[in-house]
């Protein structure tokens, strides 16, 4: 893939921490496989709609490093948290002891408030690196049931180290949940490698696959434990049995899926994601590293996030000083599309960015640096 086979505006689009830009075949693959099939067959087309869903989590696997049986697609992160974390039997009728970060994504912080009836957050607090296993350490003591980690802190550009946490975790006889809304795309992720116990991820971001096409990936050592309490016919190991006084859940995650699923958003997506799974996440992050250097070499005295490969996201954090309103009205001014949160401005190069446009980022900010 290259910037051409995009869609791009005139201007320097640096925002793919918050929407991957949308590929031009994108449109015609979803004609073929969604609205086709319901345009032109004298038959239901769910066989041709659920053959894409069938792509998405097949692409899936390939990319992330599971299996495809392990992944079950889901609207968004927060519904299939709050579906897993229901569905375990431990979690019921105790106090549910969970540890996660003030820097994780607040959806995912109000799902764990919310979803189980008695639960005691600790928050490693937002002045602690994320990116340390020491940090984890001295705050993963015993006791906790769970440990929620974001692979990437999209709010400070650190990447958790989280194969380290999840060996500390299992250690302590802890749960472990992995958020990769983030990283999915942009950094390596081996889930057989990892063995989380669960792991939520989206396609909208480094993905470029669009909105809606969530997804669940489940251990599947542990499956057959989980009790899903939100379920469908799709939940169902026959979904078509069509017997009301017989359910039985699938034998893989996909007890998890619930009623009459949408579809459109997993087969748009699945094209996305294919591309990227060819391309491999190695050239994709090579690529980002080389402009994310070009940024602090130029302006680390001003980068608030981490400047080292290992510990870095794909989103470089970046605070001139008193004048960052001022500088961020410039950027926006020039057709620099960029963000500001907490810390500062992030911006984040992508495989359709080039060398031009991070130069024309750095010309701008340097002129308003304390």
């Amino acid at each position: 893939m290259q910037a051409h086979d995009f869609y791009l505006p005139s201007q320097d689009y640096l925002l793919s921490h918050s929407v991957g830009r949308m590929l031009k075949s994108a449109q015609e693959d979803f004609n073929r496989q969604f609205m086709a099939p319901w345009q032109q067959l004298n038959q239901e087309p769910w066989v041709q709609w659920l053959e894409g869903v069938e792509r998405f989590r097949l692409t899936l696997a390939g990319l992330l490093g599971g299996s495809t049986y392990e992944f079950c697609p889901q609207t968004n992160l927060s519904g299939g948290l709050t579906k897993w974390l229901m569905s375990i039997p431990d979690f019921q009728n105790k106090k549910v002891k969970i540890l996660l970060s003030e820097h994780d994504f607040p959806s995912m912080g109000f799902v764990l408030q919310q979803a189980l009836q008695d639960v005691e957050l600790t928050f490693i607090p937002d002045s602690e690196d994320m990116s340390c296993i020491d940090t984890w350490q001295r705050y993963l003591t015993t006791g906790y049931d769970l440990v929620f980690v974001s692979h990437v802190y999209s709010n400070t550009g650190q990447q958790a180290p989280v194969s380290d946490i999840i060996s500390c975790a299992k250690q302590k006889n802890a749960r472990v949940v992995v958020d990769i809304a983030q990283s999915a795309g942009i950094l390596s992720i081996d889930l057989h490698q990892w063995q989380a116990d669960c792991v939520v991820g989206s396609c909208v971001k480094w993905l470029c696959g669009g909105p809606g096409a969530g997804y669940l990936w489940v251990n599947s050592a542990t499956v057959f434990d989980c009790q899903p309490k939100d379920v469908g016919w799709f939940s169902h190991q026959n979904p078509f049995e069509f017997d009301i006084h017989h359910f039985a859940p699938h034998d893989t995650v996909l007890r998890f899926w619930g009623g009459t699923p949408s579809v459109a958003p997993y087969i748009l997506a699945g094209h996305s994601i294919d591309a990227f799974a060819q391309m491999g996440s190695e050239k994709v992050r090579a690529h980002n590293l080389s402009l994310l250097e070009e940024i602090w070499q130029a302006l680390s005295p001003w980068c608030m996030s981490p400047q080292h490969p290992s510990r870095c996201s794909g989103t470089a954090i970046i605070n001139p000083g008193k004048r960052l309103q001022v500088c961020t009205q410039a950027l926006k001014e020039q057709g620099v599309a960029i963000d500001v949160r907490k810390y500062g401005i992030r911006v984040s190069p992508h495989i359709y960015n080039n060398h031009e446009q991070v130069s024309r980022f750095i010309d701008i900010v340097q002129r308003f640096v304390d």
